[in-house]
């Protein structure tokens, strides 16, 4: 508007349909935003993770507080701290955290035998001849292996994988999910995790806190959920009717008064990520447990110093806002 002001002030004798010009130009230039380019995935060795517009990838930082966040954070635990469960070297003889294979597009794909078969994707799977397992080879947890073939643009998760005598695969279940898809798994369906969502987009990693930024919801766990899941949840991992309980897929954030500025960089990075995209309940586990990826250059001194923030430092949020379908994944 302030081109129309020296417009007119320069030109006070202009004609009506000049003037009606310069103030269509005016509202242009300044009561528009100018478009902006869609803003990019994180990536896993060059690899998009879902397309930019996924939930996974949206920053939540401004939507409203959840009706039930105090009774979820109170269920979870006000006073519990936020563990990260990743780090470097070994905690009771096991990697910390849950590592990615990625492989070629010449591995060979094997048969899986699943547990959960009518939930699970049958199609076969291209495990490495020795593959990076949550846990190590001779876990007795979760051992989840999570392969990404970077050429095909699929990532291919499973739940407790164990190689036979044979030399064939079983496991609980498993997932395959194209990467440039937001497509979400039918309703009440697992993946390698119990709110049937991806492992893989919701892990911290070294290289993202090196660079400074993370750019994606992280994912984490609590002892008690109720028996249902919100968007983009799809399954359930308990029979509860509490609906104190926090349900599958609720995603929470950290406060966004908390002061991280006495914190390690590596763990002030982390917390801004949880003030802007928050981290959504996967799966049932300890208060507070966040997922990370192994690696040799994590300080676990440094990460440790996360303890000091607990439950009550979070609010849930609702996102119901940002949901276009509820078989996807897409958000507003």
């Amino acid at each position: 508007m302030n081109l129309v002001i020296l417009a007119n002030s320069k030109h006070r004798r202009m004609g009506t349909l000049r003037r009606a010009l310069i103030f269509l130009i005016g509202c242009t230039l300044t009561c528009y935003p100018a478009f902006s380019a869609e803003a990019e995935s994180p990536t896993i060795g060059g690899v998009p993770i879902f397309p930019s517009n996924n939930v996974w990838n949206k920053a939540i930082d401004s939507l409203p507080i959840h009706l039930f966040s105090q009774q979820y954070i109170k269920s979870i635990g006000h006073n519990k701290p936020v563990h990260p469960d990743f780090g470097s070297g070994l905690w009771d003889g096991s990697p910390m955290g849950i590592p990615i294979n990625v492989v070629p597009p010449n591995t060979k794909k094997v048969s899986m035998r699943f547990q959960y078969a009518d939930e699970s994707d049958s199609s076969p799977y291209p495990i490495p001849d020795n593959p990076k397992i949550e846990g190590g080879a001779q876990s007795q947890g979760d051992r989840h292996i999570l392969i990404l073939d970077k050429d095909a643009h699929k990532l291919y998760e499973i739940f407790k994988a164990v190689r036979t005598r044979d030399g064939s695969w079983q496991a609980g279940s498993g997932a395959i999910f194209d990467l440039q898809s937001n497509a979400l798994r039918p309703d009440g369906w697992t993946s390698a995790d119990a709110a049937g969502l991806p492992i893989m987009p919701g892990l911290v990693r070294y290289d993202e806190v090196a660079r400074g930024e993370i750019k994606h919801a992280l994912r984490f766990t609590a002892p008690l959920t109720q028996g249902g899941y919100a968007w983009p949840a799809k399954h359930r991992a308990s029979r509860s009717t509490d609906t104190n309980l926090p349900p599958m897929g609720i995603r929470f954030r950290l406060r966004a008064n908390f002061d991280e500025s006495t914190f390690p960089k590596d763990c002030q990075v982390i917390l801004r990520c949880l003030k802007i995209y928050g981290m959504i309940l996967a799966d049932n586990g300890s208060s507070w447990y966040i997922s990370g990826m192994p690696d040799e250059h994590w300080n676990n001194d440094s990460l440790h110093q996360l303890s000091r923030v607990t439950g009550s430092d979070f609010e849930a949020i609702d996102e119901s806002s940002l949901m276009i379908d509820r078989k996807s994944a897409q958000s507003r």
